[in-house]
């Protein structure tokens, strides 16, 4: 990491806008505070990351989050 760069770290708790366009993913919802905030992705890397493996170990991950509950 560059000197000149920092870690924001926020959750999205309120996912209220998903967009594709112009070759870029954007997720717009909310912050833990309430407050709005947007994600811009590379659709191209997007993509590459989120691949069917990972949806799957999401899913997984979701369900065993939700039993333990």
């Amino acid at each position: 990491m560059k000197k000149n760069m920092f870690v924001i770290s926020k959750r999205m708790n309120d996912i209220n806008t998903f967009q594709c366009c112009d070759g870029e993913v954007y997720l717009r919802g909310t912050d833990e505070e309430g407050k709005d905030f947007m994600i811009c992705y590379d659709a191209y890397d997007f993509l590459n990351w989120i691949d069917t493996e990972q949806v799957k170990y999401i899913k997984k991950q979701l369900i065993k989050h939700i039993k333990e509950k």
